[in-house]
Parts: C-alpha cells; structure tokens; sequence
C-alpha cells in the first residue's frame, strides 16, 4: 500500500490579509493575469468558482512539465478565518497520487499576512516523492502573486 503523508509550508507577505484573500478567493481571474508562467487558464465549470462545491478546471503554462491540467473541488470556506479547503478530482496530478488535498488560511501579520498551506496525500505507489514540488509551486505563487498585488 502506498504512503499517505502531510505536508505544509507558511509564508509570510507583504500585501494585507484582506487584500491577500480576495485574490485568492477571486483566483480563477487573478491567477492567469497575475501568474501568466503558471496559469494558461482557469475555468469555473460548477457553481461559481468560490462556493462550496464549486469545481474549477486548471490549465497550467508550458512551464509546469509534469502537470497539464487540474480539476479541483472546493470543500470548504471560512470567510471570517479567511481558510479554503480544495482537493484534486481529476487530472495529470492524480497520476501520482491517488489523493492531494490543500487547505489554504490567511492570516494578519502586521501590515502584511501570513499564508499557511496544509496538504495531505496519498501516494499512487510507494516509488513516488512527496509532493515537494507542489508545496514548492505554492510558495512561488504566493510569493510573485504578493509582487504582483503590491506593484
């Protein structure tokens, strides 16, 4: 059986929690324009991108080799603690776990905000690394989506 396993990072920014939420919960239109190296598109299929139980198609840019596209399932939404929880239901990840859930908070930290993200997976087989790379893509998201809200 293959391992399931957690893996989480945190990233503190400059662009307020307020301002740094809203993007994120506003991504299917932000994500493409603010990180167009990543994103070729992001399109909302079921509901309306933001609500529970909406599902989002991902295209990812050349740049990401591994994975093509995405689809992803909101869980749940807590606008007051400002935390969103996705999983992948279908795509090119899935080819290599078997299961990847994230829950995304933003939190106030002085001026700016802290982002923690949480994942937990489950390996399609045992030869397979920790998603490393998909925790390290986050950062870099959140980090040049930071630049890009506060040019």
């Amino acid at each position: 059986m293959a391992a399931a396993g957690k893996l989480d990072v945190e990233v503190e920014l400059k662009t307020s929690a307020d301002k740094f939420w809203e993007s994120i919960r506003d991504s299917s239109t932000v994500f493409p324009k603010a990180l167009p190296h990543h994103y070729k598109s992001i399109q909302v299929l079921e509901g309306d991108g933001k609500s529970v139980g909406s599902v989002r198609l991902i295209h990812y840019a050349e740049a990401s080799s591994l994975v093509t596209f995405d689809k992803e399932k909101i869980h749940a939404v807590d606008e007051e603690k400002k935390k969103l929880s996705y999983s992948v239901i279908e795509g090119d990840l899935l080819k290599f776990y078997k299961s990847f859930k994230a829950t995304l908070t933003v939190s106030a930290k002085g001026d700016g905000s802290l982002v923690k993200w949480e994942s937990e997976f489950e390996k399609a087989s045992d030869e397979i690394p920790d998603p490393n790379i998909i925790r390290d893509f986050a950062v870099d998201n959140f980090t040049k989506l930071d630049a890009y809200l506060k040019a």
